[in-house]
């Protein structure tokens, strides 16, 4: 009962295409039509298995089953990661450099990155009186943007806000992309590398002074387990790890709007500040929603489980958005129910809108604490601090483009502070 051929194949020499055209829906279609949580298919040329679900998370997060060095496609590698950032580390090494992102998640640090959101909400509300409409999804990334910069420690003239913000961004939009958006993500990269890693190589010599507990500072002189300090260029594209995921958070507060918009009787709810309905509708908002599709490993070598061989080498996908709406994990999963975590008692692998797992030691996503705390801030602004409009608009949101986001972006009209 161990021979590979046991795990249902795709024919055909190469399905690269056929992902791309079907995006978030790629592995849960065939899941559907294999009535199967793992397949085995061609991608980029090469055998890979695709698999989804609690069970198939916690065997994909075993680190003695699976590695990440060298398993992302060179071309997320050039935009949205980064070379030899904490993702792509295995083993010890990948422990010390995770260990060095979770210095800077303490409850102090958080609660400042709290304070450091709301004030940029209210500077843009201010700005947002002042002007008939709002893109919301543009205005959001920018505020992302300052914050992050400010709680990393990073020095932001005025005049640098709009071009970093568009270069962050385009780190996370392009991944997916071919011919030009994806030469714009890869150039933005460059661009904002070089600029950090001169900042790196400042404050190590004392030219730049930022707060010891922010992201430049500690990266900056961060050892390795020999003791020496990373490269500048390594060290930039760590702190790039802070920039640009919470730009991405943008994102999620979309979908949020979105949330609030078409869900008024939440939204009523949500009236109560109610601290942990709050953290329940974000929590719904993430697992809902789509947002990154799915995560890439190696096997690192051969074993057998549930009876299917996985052979050393072989590149392995873990749908993300299919494991959240998993109907063997979640009731109802494709309704929008903030109430299904009023009881959830926290599987690190039944729900992995951002990688499963243990913060510490796995490779779960070091920064969704601050993704939910930025989101709780966020939200309480889109359904309690300000009142708009929500004209007439295209709200829908493609299933294939990666990222997803609401075609119209979201616009706002008259946005008021509520007093």
């Amino acid at each position: 009962m161990s021979d590979k051929n046991q795990i249902p194949r795709e024919e055909g020499i190469d399905h690269s295409l056929s992902l791309m055209r079907e995006g978030y829906m790629y592995i849960l279609n065939r899941r559907q039509s294999f009535h199967s949580n793992i397949f085995e298919t061609r991608l980029l040329g090469k055998k890979a298995i695709c698999m989804v679900g609690n069970e198939a998370a916690e065997i994909f997060y075993d680190s003695e089953k699976f590695k990440r060095k060298n398993a992302a496609p060179n071309r997320a590698v050039q935009t949205l990661f980064g070379k030899n950032g904490v993702q792509a580390l295995d083993g010890q090494d990948h422990k010390h450099r995770k260990k060095m992102f979770m210095s800077i998640m303490s409850p102090k640090e958080l609660q400042n990155l709290t304070s450091i959101t709301n004030i940029q909400w209210e500077n843009a509300l201010n700005k947002w009186e002042q002007m008939d409409k709002i893109i919301l999804y543009e205005e959001v990334k920018e505020i992302m943007c300052r914050t992050a910069c400010h709680w990393a420690g990073v020095p932001l003239e005025e005049s640098a806000v709009r071009k970093l913000t568009q270069d962050l961004a385009a780190m996370f939009e392009s991944p997916a992309a071919v011919g030009p958006n994806h030469w714009l993500g890869r150039n933005a990269r460059n661009n904002v590398e070089k600029w950090i890693g001169e900042l790196v190589d400042k404050v190590r010599e004392g030219e730049v002074n930022p707060p010891e507990n922010t992201a430049l500072h500690q990266f900056s002189w961060h050892r390795d387990l020999e003791g020496n300090l990373l490269d500048n260029k390594t060290a930039a594209v760590e702190v790039i790890n802070i920039l640009r995921p919470i730009v991405a958070i943008a994102i999620f507060i979309n979908f949020t709007a979105l949330a609030v918009h078409h869900h008024p009787e939440e939204r009523k709810k949500l009236e109560s500040r109610d601290e942990k309905y709050a953290q329940m509708f974000v929590q719904e908002v993430r697992r809902f929603y789509p947002f990154f599709p799915f995560v890439v490993a190696l096997v690192k070598k051969d074993f057998i489980w549930n009876d299917y061989k996985f052979e050393e080498g072989t590149l392995t996908l873990l749908d993300l958005y299919g494991t959240n709406h998993d109907p063997e994990t979640w009731e109802n999963p494709d309704v929008f129910s903030p109430d299904r975590f009023a009881e959830w008692e926290g599987s690190p692998f039944g729900f992995i809108p951002q990688g499963g797992g243990d913060y510490f030691m796995g490779h779960r996503c070091a920064g969704e604490w601050v993704t939910i705390e930025v989101m709780k801030v966020s939200l309480d602004y889109l359904a309690n601090r300000m009142k708009y409009e929500v004209p007439n608009q295209d709200l829908s949101y493609s299933m294939v483009s990666i990222p997803s986001i609401p075609h119209s972006k979201v616009v706002l009209e008259n946005v008021k502070r509520k007093l």
